[in-house]
């Protein structure tokens, strides 16, 4: 039954990848499988967890006995029935217990994802509404597709760094869509977008969800991953953007605006709005550094400022204009199978993660490849099939932060040393080489609805190619 769910996880991957030919919405094929994992899981517990694969089984057993030896000695029997205590033993003394506890504690992490997805969404809607970004577009004034490709690139690289990836590319999406009106051609703009993001958000202490586990568990600090880690990150973009510029040619046709179509807002109002709008995004690292508390509760704030102000700016019009810019009638534009996507696959990964699957993965690569640059080169292309956050976190948990001074291969183990720098890149950019191997990838898959084999066949390449060549560059660079 261990593999069982391994193999669940791999035929709803492969049903999400052949989307369009079964002609079945990706996000049905992900909560099936978010669901069948963990009913195959629970349905069998003793058995798998008896396998001694599960690292929070194992963590538990540990504790449990440290409980039984030490701590249940000194309290009477009333006092161990309302202690905290006896809740271990509980859950060890019934399995199911812990699973529920387990699917439990990865629902919060999988919660905050969604509600910082759908508040960046809805931000992003309430802008393009009030045509915000058409204050950008038109002063976007050339058609010509290798400059605007380097334009939007750029852009992207620099502010997932200051974002992250995932708003960064919602962001861009919505731009790209009042630039572009082929279909096809945007479709690879987006994919673009997509590697640039990823790309930005590697250097950046606060760019990557992975980088942000890094930082704060005291595994890299920001000044050292800015000056060691940007290179890398700017060659694993510009290498693509250089073989596409040599292939690419003609221009891009914009999307034709009706001279009859009505505009709802004024140039000022559209002004006010963009910069709302971009105010809020940007205030969301500030947000989390002053008060610790998670990302999504600065978007959620967000969204409340822009619905708050939006609210207060259309107060005196009319009804139907009312119903056109409020947020009300806003939620219903966003895509929420894009949602529903992600709480499935993110559902299914945390399975893997807690029957143990991913701690054997890890395993076999420290064993079989046993050199830190094998190791996250590894983990990167993994990073593209399986999400990033559960392979860093695996990673840390298998490897100490070693004493300043250490000699040998321990070296590559201290803070800021070659380990987990590189760590940071590989699991920050190698989720591009798949469009569903990254949250900026599944966000653009289920916004612009990409096919899975369009982008194996036309973008998987070349962010395989920016990938190595960040790797090589930063081998030359420390090594």
């Amino acid at each position: 039954m261990f593999y069982l769910i391994l193999l669940i996880f791999v035929l709803g991957y492969i049903a999400i990848a052949l989307e369009h030919p079964l002609k079945i919405d990706k996000a049905a094929s992900a909560m099936i499988i978010g669901v069948l994992t963990w009913t195959v899981y629970i349905l069998n517990v003793e058995q798998i967890l008896q396998l001694g694969f599960s690292p929070s089984w194992n963590e538990l057993v540990s504790h449990a006995k440290d409980i039984t030896e030490h701590i249940k000695p000194v309290f009477t029997d009333t006092q161990w029935v309302h202690s905290g205590w006896s809740e271990s033993l509980v859950a060890l003394s019934e399995p199911y217990h812990f699973v529920v506890e387990e699917l439990e504690h990865h629902l919060v992490e999988i919660a905050q994802i969604l509600f910082f997805l759908f508040a960046a969404m809805t931000i992003v809607e309430v802008v393009d509404q009030h045509e915000g970004f058409k204050v950008i577009t038109d002063k976007i004034s050339t058609t010509n597709k290798v400059k605007l490709l380097w334009i939007i690139a750029l852009i992207t690289f620099f502010m997932s760094a200051v974002l992250d990836n995932l708003t960064t590319t919602i962001v861009m999406v919505a731009l790209l869509r009042k630039l572009i009106s082929d279909q096809k051609t945007r479709w690879f703009f987006v994919s673009m977008v997509v590697l640039s993001a990823n790309s930005g958000g590697a250097w950046s202490p606060i760019g990557d969800v992975t980088t942000i586990m890094l930082w704060i568990g005291g595994q890299v600090t920001a000044g050292s991953i800015i000056a060691r880690v940007f290179l890398p990150s700017v060659i694993s973009i510009v290498v693509p953007l250089t073989v596409v510029s040599f292939m690419m040619k003609g221009d891009v046709s914009r999307p034709k605006v009706s001279g009859s179509e009505v505009s709802y807002t004024t140039s000022r109002e559209r002004i006010f709005i963009l910069l709302v709008g971009v105010g809020v995004l940007l205030f969301v690292p500030v947000f989390k550094s002053i008060t610790h508390l998670p990302p999504y509760m600065g978007m959620v704030f967000g969204l409340g400022l822009i619905w708050s102000v939006s609210e207060i700016m259309h107060r005196s019009k009319s009804d139907e204009i009312k119903r056109k810019l409020t947020v009300i009638h806003i939620l219903r534009k966003v895509d929420t199978s894009t949602v529903f996507f992600f709480l499935g696959i993110l559902t299914a990964v945390a399975c893997l993660q807690s029957a143990g699957h991913l701690n054997i993965l890890a395993g076999w690569l420290n064993t079989h490849l046993g050199n830190v640059y094998a190791i996250n080169s590894a983990i990167g292309v993994l990073s593209s099939i399986v999400d990033n956050v559960p392979l860093v976190a695996g990673a840390m948990g298998m490897y100490d932060i070693a004493l300043p001074g250490a000699t040998g291969y321990q070296a590559m183990f201290v803070q800021d040393g070659t380990f987990w720098e590189l760590l940071a890149y590989c699991a920050g950019t190698g989720g591009s080489i798949l469009i569903i191997g990254s949250a900026a990838g599944v966000a653009a898959m289920g916004i612009e609805k990409i096919d899975f084999i369009w982008y194996l066949k036309r973008v998987s390449l070349l962010a395989l190619l920016g990938y190595v060549s960040g790797i090589v560059t930063y081998y030359l660079m420390f090594a």
